[in-house]
């Protein structure tokens, strides 16, 4: 993708969304490698913690006090301009950890913002239908989905003790959707909305995984 120059005084916000509540978990190192992406395009970024929020289940989200940490929660994606959601692929869908706090937000929180998205898998089909599930999510919630998608597979040897991919073109895939979503959402912030829309025209439409095909017997 040919990367257009935005001023520098358009500042952007992208946080990730990890579900998965271990500290170390392979979808959280994935999530917080793709953030490193976008801090590289100028943005400050976050991780915000699920396990932290302690968010109640939806239908007790009136509850106190359970209430008052679904409206910080809320507030705290209102305050970004991009998201990164990633998730480990559980039944052939995403995690109950991210349906749950997704299901307590709504378009006022996702609503023409910029959204990345990370599937994580133990075996090496990777999280396909995890990524195919968060995109109808993310349109449902009228926000923009970029183009690129990392599925990663094989996760209990995907990353190292220090929290780096283990695979270098899996890096450069995570890295790449951080990316997208902060220079999208530079582009969308600024005056020059033009030019965003020739440039999301433009960006590659790359492939669900990053893993090699399985041999055909």
């Amino acid at each position: 993708m040919r990367i257009i120059k935005v001023s520098d005084d358009v500042a952007t916000r992208v946080v990730g969304l990890a579900g998965s509540l271990r500290a170390e978990s392979a979808t959280r190192m994935a999530v917080r490698y793709a953030l490193a992406g976008a801090e590289e395009e100028g943005a400050r970024v976050e991780l915000m913690d699920l396990a932290a929020y302690d968010l109640p289940f939806l239908g007790r989200e009136k509850e106190e006090p359970g209430a008052r940490v679904v409206e910080r929660f809320r507030a705290d994606l209102r305050a970004a301009d991009g998201i990164i959601l990633g998730s480990p692929e559980i039944h052939g869908s995403f995690s109950g950890v991210l349906k749950n706090a997704l299901d307590l937000t709504g378009s006022d929180e996702f609503e023409g913002k910029m959204v990345g998205l990370v599937g994580v898998a133990g075996g090496q089909m990777g999280a396909v239908e995890t990524l195919s599930q968060l995109r109808t999510v993310g349109r449902s919630l009228h926000a923009w989905v970029v183009p690129t998608q990392v599925s990663v597979g094989d996760s209990s040897t995907a990353f190292d003790q220090q929290g780096e991919p283990v695979r270098p073109e899996v890096g450069n895939r995570l890295t790449s959707v951080g990316r997208q979503v902060a220079h999208f959402a530079r582009l969308h912030k600024c005056e020059n909305h033009l030019q965003f829309v020739k440039e999301w025209e433009g960006a590659p439409r790359t492939s669900d995984a990053i893993n090699p095909k399985p041999v055909t017997r």
